[in-house]
């Protein structure tokens, strides 16, 4: 995917540094030869033009490291709509000190859309927003030509999610959904072993998680407090429907709401699913269905368990996928030893093979095959996936390259779509029905109650 950021040159005869940037990536994927940067500055020299300016919007909670990873660049600008949040993360002990010195020379916003319209020369943004927010953020942004990088979920909606895909594509943009544990050693593994028959044929699949750590089951407030003057709190409703300001909404406590989170499957299914998403070439499944305990029309379950059923894929047979969280897990298979864990402390995944199981924890490490012989016996392939640099490195690397990288949109949008269904199927638990997913069509042939749940209506001002 070649990179085309935009922009114009300031005088005639003269480019731009985002100009600059374009054109070698260019030159790079053709093979042309570029000065390295040791001979022009020394070792560890970045000249500026081979540096991003990016902007980043929210700054706190996974808004700061997100930044932090993002630090050999130049940190153009910072928004939040919440100046204690903004505060907190300037006087964030983390850093070393010349990073914190790149965030203390960063423009300061409240608006996201006030940040893009004044600071002109953002070459790319992040986005760490609660996830209703993500999608209109990182659309206004793409729009203007912006490469994005967007916490997990990547959407609050599937339909979201496949706008994303589709802008991103259009316009050659560099993305990447941060679920960091696509980065790591673990999942490629786990992918490597299963492509190389470790397993045999994969017709099952559990995944698990500890999640909510957070309130969930409950009614919306009724107090209505003032809303603190630290805070833009029609800002950060964004699209949502109005409702007044309650710190039982924010900070963190978002996720488990239906208007703002997406509850404990969209906060680690991109995570944990993406481990089968990724190995077993899933796509989309033709069915789902859900359980769980009660829930109110404010915020979703204390527990859930979602099964999605999928279609044969190219060498991959038809497979099951069970999700379970809220402390539910999976039966214990015989094979795995009295005493050993099954995944980690939060959460795992377990694929059931012809041949045998794997077993791995909330980001893919630590794969173990069952029963112990099959380990112990395994003749570990080679690697053939390349290696990862860490999810916000490849996303620079990608940008600086002109090339796409591994949960670009296009592959984040569709695990994205996969967990949201879920939840869709969540609502309908008690409807006695299985939903059937027509993905090109996005609607569910069988059950067209539920297909109001796709999107949702914006509120006024507010649009993709």
């Amino acid at each position: 995917m070649p990179s085309n950021p935009k922009g114009h040159s300031p005088m005639p005869g003269r480019i731009s540094r985002r100009e600059f940037m374009g054109r070698t990536a260019t030159a790079a994927a053709a093979g042309f030869m570029i000065v390295p940067r040791r001979v022009l500055g020394g070792p560890g020299y970045q000249a500026p033009s081979d540096t991003l300016n990016i902007g980043c919007i929210g700054v706190w909670g996974k808004g700061a490291s997100d930044i932090a990873s993002c630090g050999t660049e130049n940190i153009a600008a910072l928004c939040d709509v919440d100046d204690v949040m903004m505060e907190k993360f300037l006087k964030w002990d983390e850093p070393a000190p010349e990073l914190k010195a790149k965030f203390e020379r960063a423009a300061k916003f409240r608006d996201f859309r006030e940040m893009l319209d004044k600071v002109k020369d953002i070459d790319a943004v992040t986005v760490s927003t609660p996830d209703h927010f993500h999608a209109v953020a990182a659309m206004t942004a793409m729009k203007m030509g912006k490469h994005a990088f967007v916490q997990k979920p990547l959407t609050h909606t599937i339909k979201e999610a496949r706008l994303l895909a589709q802008e991103a594509k259009a316009r050659n943009l560099v993305t990447q959904m941060g679920n960091q544990g696509h980065a790591k050693e673990g999942a490629r593994l786990v992918c490597e072993w299963i492509w190389n028959g470790a397993i045999g044929p994969v017709r099952e699949v559990h995944v698990w998680t500890d999640r909510p750590i957070w309130p969930q089951a409950i009614n919306a407030p009724v107090e209505i407090p003032s809303v603190p003057p630290t805070i833009d709190w029609n800002i950060w409703l964004g699209p949502a429907p109005w409702r007044p300001y309650h710190p039982a909404y924010h900070p963190f406590v978002w996720r488990g709401w239906w208007d703002f989170g997406t509850g404990a499957l969209g906060d680690m299914g991109a995570h944990l699913i993406d481990q089968p998403f990724w190995a077993l070439n899933l796509g989309a499944p033709k069915q789902i269905q859900a359980s769980g305990t009660p829930f109110t029309k404010d915020s979703y379950p204390l527990a859930e368990v979602v099964t999605y059923e999928f279609p044969a894929r190219d060498q991959f047979p038809p497979v099951k996928l069970t999700w379970h969280d809220g402390g539910l897990m999976p039966p214990r298979p015989a094979a795995l030893p009295n005493g050993f864990m099954m995944g980690d402390e939060g959460g795992g995944c377990l694929f059931v093979g012809d041949k045998g199981m794997l077993v791995c924890s909330t980001y893919g490490e630590s794969p173990r095959l069952l029963p112990d012989q099959l380990m112990k016996d395994y003749k570990r392939p080679d690697k053939t996936i390349p290696r990862s640099p860490g999810i916000h490195e490849e996303w620079i690397a990608a940008i600086k390259a002109g090339k796409k990288s591994t949960t670009d949109f296009s592959y984040a949008g569709a695990l994205t779509e996969m967990m949201l269904l879920g939840n869709i199927a969540l609502r309908f638990k008690d409807a006695k029905v299985v939903l059937e997913w027509d993905s090109e069509k996005m609607v569910f042939p069988n059950f067209p109650e539920a297909n109001p749940f796709v999107h949702k209506d914006y509120r006024s001002g507010w649009s993709l």
